[in-house]
C-alpha cells in the first residue's frame, strides 16, 4: 500500500483522459516502456542492496559518491514542483465540495498549497510509523476506494445507456502522432508511473526483503496500471476533450456522472476521500526522499546544518528546507494564464527532473551487474547481461524522449509565453542539476566526521 501511494494519484487521470479511446494505446506504451523496466530493475537492485538509501547506494556502487548524490538530490528534488500541483488538485476538490466558485481561485489555491504542506511537514516531525500509518490508511481509502466507485459509475453510465463523448472504434485506437504537441501530455504520464524505487528505502525494514519487497512493487505497479488505465477512459467517456480541466477534470466527470444517476448526494462524500488520498499520497513523498537524502551524511555530502535531527530520528531541517523551496516554487501560479496551465509546466519541470534519476538508475543496474556480480540478489532480471542491457536501454531511451517531449508546450493548453514556458523549463533544469555538484564541489572532510546533532 505504501508503493501504490507513492504512485497511484488519481489526480494524474484528467491528463491521459484527454486522449479519450487512444489513451489505452499511450498506458500501453507507458507500461511497456517504462513501468516494466522501472520495476524489474529496482526490484533487482533493491533486493541486491536492501538497506536504507535506496537510489544513493546504487549509484554510489556503481559511478561513485559524487553521481550517487546527484541521482539522490534528484529525486528528493523534482518533488519541490510536484507538491504544489497534486495541491492544486486538493485545493480545487476541497471547493467543489464546499464552495465551488474559489475552484479557479488562485489565491485560494495557493492558501490550500501552503497551509496543506506545511502542516504536513509538522506531521512528520513526529516520526516514520506515524506518517507510513497515515499514507497506508489514506491510500485505501481516499484513492484505491474513489477510484473503483469511479470505474464503477462508469460501467452502470455505459449500461444504463447514456451518451458516451468517446468512440470506441479502431480508429480512434491510434493517436494522431503527426503532431507532437497533440501527445505532449504523455510526459505527464511517467510521472504518474514514477516512484516505485522510493520505498526501497524501507527495504531492510520489511519482513523477508528478499521474497516481499518484489512482491510489493509488482503488486503496486499492477494495481496502478489498471486504476489509472480504467479510471482516465471513465473521465473521458463524460467529459469532452476540449474541456477537460487538469486540475479540476476529475471532480467534474464524478459530479456529471452522479447527477446522471440521481446519486449527487455522494459527491461531498467522494471529495473528501480524494482530498485524504492526495495529502497521504503527499505524505509518503515528504519524508521518504528526504530520509533517502539524509542517509548521504554518512559520507559528508551535506553539511552539518542538514545533519540535524529530532528525538524521533527526523531531519528537522532538511523538512523545514523542502518546505521553504515548495513555497518558492508554488508562486508559479500567479505567473501563468490558469490554473491548468500552472499544474501543467510544474508538472513537465518535476518530470524531466525524475527522469534524469531514472537514467542514472538503469545505468548504475548496467554497471553493477559487471562490478559486482557476486552480490546476491533474491531478484534478478533474467539471462547473465542480455536481460538487464536490453531493459535498460529501452527505459533509458524512454527517458530521454519524455524530457525532449515535455519540453513542447501541449496543443490543448493555452500556456501564454512561449519564451517564459521555456526558461522556466530549461533554467528550472540546469539549476537543479547544477546545486548538487557545487555541494560535492565544497564538500569539507569535517563533513563526514561529524555527527549527526541530536534536537531535545
Amino acid at each position: 500500500m505504501l508503493n501504490v501511494s507513492i504512485m497511484a494519484s488519481l489526480r494524474n487521470l484528467p491528463l491521459v483522459a484527454e486522449y479519450g479511446y487512444s489513451s489505452i494505446f499511450f498506458f500501453i506504451i507507458v507500461g511497456l516502456f517504462f513501468l516494466v523496466p522501472s520495476a524489474l530493475v529496482s526490484a533487482e537492485l533493491a533486493t541486491g542492496w536492501p538497506k536504507s538509501g535506496g537510489i544513493y547506494i546504487w549509484v554510489r556502487e556503481a559511478f561513485g559518491d559524487m553521481w550517487g548524490f546527484f541521482a539522490i538530490w534528484m529525486q528528493w528534488v523534482h518533488n519541490v514542483t510536484w507538491y504544489p500541483a497534486i495541491l492544486a488538485f486538493v485545493a480545487t476538490t476541497l471547493a467543489y465540495v464546499f464552495y465551488p466558485p474559489v475552484a479557479e481561485s488562485k489565491i485560494f489555491v495557493l492558501l490550500v498549497i501552503l497551509i496543506g504542506f506545511w502542516g504536513m511537514t509538522i506531521l512528520n516531525f513526529l516520526g516514520i510509523k506515524t506518517s507510513s500509518l497515515f499514507s497506508t490508511i489514506g491510500v485505501i481509502s481516499g484513492t484505491i476506494l474513489p477510484g473503483v466507485i469511479l470505474i464503477l459509475l462508469a460501467i452502470a453510465w455505459v449500461t444504463l445507456g447514456h451518451p458516451a463523448q468517446i468512440s470506441f472504434s479502431a480508429k480512434s485506437f491510434i493517436p494522431d502522432l503527426s503532431r507532437l504537441d497533440n501527445i505532449v501530455f504523455l510526459g505527464g504520464l511517467f510521472l504518474a508511473f514514477a516512484g516505485l524505487e522510493v520505498s526501497s528505502g524501507y527495504a531492510g525494514e520489511v519482513k523477508n526483503p528478499q521474497k516481499n519487497y518484489p512482491r510489493g512493487i509488482i503488486f503496486a505497479a499492477i494495481i496502478t496500471f489498471f486504476l489509472f488505465l480504467l479510471g482516465a477512459l471513465s473521465i473521458g467517456l463524460v467529459i469532452p476533450k476540449e474541456n477537460i480541466s487538469l486540475v479540476s477534470g476529475l471532480m467534474e466527470a464524478l459530479k456529471i456522472f452522479l447527477a446522471g444517476l440521481h446519486m449527487g448526494w455522494l459527491l461531498p462524500i467522494l471529495g473528501i476521500l480524494l482530498v485524504i488520498g492526495s495529502v497521504a499520497e503527499v505524505n509518503s513523498w515528504i519524508i521518504g526522499p528526504v530520509k533517502a537524502l539524509y542517509t548521504t551524511t554518512t559520507h559528508g555530502n551535506l553539511p552539518p546544518f542538514f545533519q540535524k535531527t529530532n528525538s524521533k530520528g527526523v531531519p528537522v531541517n532538511l523538512l523545514l528546507f523542502q518546505a521553504i523551496i515548495v513555497t518558492i516554487s508554488t508562486l508559479v501560479f500567479l505567473l501563468m494564464p490558469s490554473l491548468s496551465s500552472s499544474y501543467w509546466i510544474l508538472s513537465a519541470l518535476s518530470t524531466q527532473i525524475y527522469l534524469i534519476m531514472y537514467i542514472f538508475m538503469f545505468a548504475a543496474a548496467i554497471r553493477l551487474r559487471y562490478t559486482r556480480p557476486h552480490v546476491p540478489r533474491a531478484y534478478r532480471i533474467p539471462h547473465p547481461h542480455k536481460g538487464i542491457w536490453i531493459l535498460s536501454c529501452i527505459g533509458i531511451l524512454t527517458c530521454f524522449f519524455a524530457i525532449f517531449l515535455v519540453f513542447i508546450p501541449p496543443a490543448q493548453l493555452h500556456i501564454g509565453s512561449l519564451a517564459f514556458y521555456e526558461s522556466f523549463l530549461i533554467i528550472g533544469l540546469l539549476v537543479m542539476c547544477a546545486i548538487p555538484l557545487i555541494i560535492h564541489g565544497f564538500k569539507k572532510s569535517s563533513w563526514s566526521m561529524h555527527q549527526p546533532i541530536l534536537e531535545e
